[in-house]
């Protein structure tokens, strides 16, 4: 059938099973706009405050469900300002199909109004990107692109459409969904002899990441600890991969992560990662990592195997084949003595379990923790608060943890905590400082307008906590441009008031618990501004260019 190619986008987009997309409207996709309007019952737009906001929301939709997040954008400053977004979900995998406008073919490379070379601009952000100048092509680069985005390591990919070719006639055949291309099979002999290598152990570790969630391997990796008898231990993508009070679960490992999951990391003999990049934030010094170690280290991607460390045993291809085919070729396992050691560790451990009363964000988490129901979803934006989250809330359904981590943008969380509640369309929570909710605040104006599902906890100590942690830490106390609260009085719950939000300012436990019941019975957004102080730390913390052995647990007034 012909079709205008803004037809053909919306009419692939609908038969690929997209039911949001992300955007904010401009000249040249005002023909896309326009075709939307006539697929309203099949495809939902959710119109953001600002591009940014378009892409972090879309990554949002993809993190909490596994599919494809969708979002769309004009040229010229519409599509720089996806930039941000597009780039923190491929430094994280998240599978993202990303919609932009441009002037007419004729008009490329004239420098006419809002022309971008936004290709350009992403292609090393991108698995890939199209330039489309043929409507005929359209309908297939569609489908290619969400091919690809889902298609081993997973990825955002943009399709760049010029207006010309959006008002076209071409021909649609409609087809069905894609589906993944094949996983990479693992080779049979480096599976024997990772094999033969973790039967040969003593203290082995089963180290995840994100790539635990894209391969569905939860369960893999549950049996394959039990049968090495191994603890776990994840990075910061790993997490609500497995429940977090499973046995023989550590908990987040490396720069602050738990100090029993770095300590298991420091003294394993063999290392079996999996789905995981041996980042700095896990490693520490890397002169110093792993010289006692094996490891074996299985990726979808082959570009991780090797390139952060000396890996022993590289495998590439899917987590969840791979951990399959392994199983048949290990025994069962019972290291004792290496349980004798992670005891001591997760008793040290619990001797540094912050003990004071009062708003510590230990204790606010803990009443935040016991208070939201188990299996929904928590988004993070990017800082202390951040990790505090990881550090001390609780998980029990995978994809149930969103946050930022390769990247670390602030100002993700509001706009893709919206993407994760209109795609689980329940109450989600999300944890922000001020420094991150200031960076993306206009999104309230979506949430309000979607009418939102989400409870908001500003953790507010009038700082940019991070920053200020090295400052203190690392910089001999001397605090520069991370301070907010003496130039910028900012009531936040009279900024989400004047949005159409609700919110409660918290200074106490009770009135957190009483904030957070209102949030329970409020339908839309609402906004909890919690108080802390300017000098709480996050703690442990790997020191800058230190090993796993540098670890601070403690930092004395």
């Amino acid at each position: 059938m012909l079709l205008k190619g803004s037809n053909i986008v919306v009419r692939t987009l609908v038969e690929q099973g997209v039911d949001l997309v992300f955007g904010f409207p401009g000249a040249t996709v005002i023909d896309i706009y326009d075709s939307l309007l006539d697929h309203q019952a099949e495809l939902r737009h959710v119109l953001v405050a600002h591009e940014q906001g378009a892409a972090h929301a879309a990554d949002g939709y993809a993190r909490a469900t596994g599919k494809v997040g969708v979002c769309l954008a004009t040229s010229g400053p519409g599509s720089t300002n996806l930039v941000t977004g597009i780039a923190a979900s491929y430094m994280d995998s998240t599978p993202l199909v990303v919609i932009t406008g441009n002037v007419a073919t004729s008009q490329i490379g004239t420098d006419s109004f809002q022309e971008i070379d936004i290709t350009g601009v992403t292609l090393p952000i991108t698995k890939h990107n199209y330039f489309v100048e043929d409507v005929n092509e359209l309908a297939d680069v569609m489908r290619d692109a969400f091919r690809l985005a889902v298609s081993g390591r997973p990825g955002p990919v943009l399709v760049d459409i010029p207006k010309d070719v959006q008002q076209a006639m071409g021909t649609f055949e409609p087809a069905g969904r894609i589906v993944a291309s094949e996983p990479r099979l693992v080779d049979v002999e480096q599976i024997e002899a990772a094999a033969a290598c973790i039967n040969a152990c003593h203290r082995p570790l089963v180290y995840f990441g994100g790539g635990i969630l894209a391969a569905r391997a939860e369960h893999e990796i549950l049996d394959l600890a039990a049968r090495i008898d191994a603890p776990l231990a994840c990075s910061l993508m790993g997490i609500s991969a497995i429940p977090t009070d499973h046995p023989r679960f550590l908990g987040m490992e490396g720069m602050h992560g738990r100090y029993a999951a770095t300590m298991a990391m420091k003294n394993a003999d063999c290392i079996v990662a999996l789905g995981c990049r041996f980042n700095d934030r896990s490693t520490g010094d890397r002169e110093r990592f792993g010289a006692a170690v094996h490891i074996v280290h299985i990726d979808v991607d082959g570009s991780e195997i090797n390139k952060t460390t000396s890996d022993d045993f590289g495998i590439v291809g899917d987590v969840r084949l791979a951990i399959q085919r392994l199983m048949p070729l290990l025994e069962q396992a019972d290291h004792r003595g290496w349980h004798e050691l992670l005891h001591k560790m997760r008793a040290d451990e619990a001797s540094q379990v912050d003990a004071r009363l009062g708003m510590t964000p230990f204790n606010v988490l803990k009443v935040v923790d016991s208070h939201r129901e188990r299996d929904a979803a928590v988004v993070t934006d990017v800082g202390q608060h951040q990790m505090w989250a990881a550090q001390h809330l609780t998980f029990d359904r995978p994809r149930s943890f969103v946050t930022n981590g390769g990247l670390g943008a602030m100002g993700f969380g509001l706009p893709a905590s919206i993407g994760v509640a209109l795609a689980t369309r329940r109450r989600t929570l999300l944890v922000v400082g001020d420094g991150g909710l200031g960076m993306s605040v206009q999104e309230l104006a979506t949430a309000v307008s979607e009418r939102v599902p989400l409870t908001i906890l500003l953790m507010n100590n009038g700082v940019l906590g991070m920053v200020r942690q090295w400052q203190r830490l690392f910089y001999d106390h001397r605090y520069v441009g991370t301070t907010l609260l003496d130039h910028r009085h900012t009531d936040y719950v009279a900024v989400a008031r004047a949005f159409g939000a609700k919110g409660m300012h918290a200074t106490s436990i009770d009135d957190l618990r009483q904030a957070l019941d209102e949030a329970s019975a409020c339908e839309g957004p609402y906004l909890i501004d919690c108080v802390i102080d300017k000098d709480e730390l996050v703690l442990p913390m790997l020191a800058p260019a230190g090993g796993l052995d540098d670890i601070i647990v403690e930092v004395r007034a």
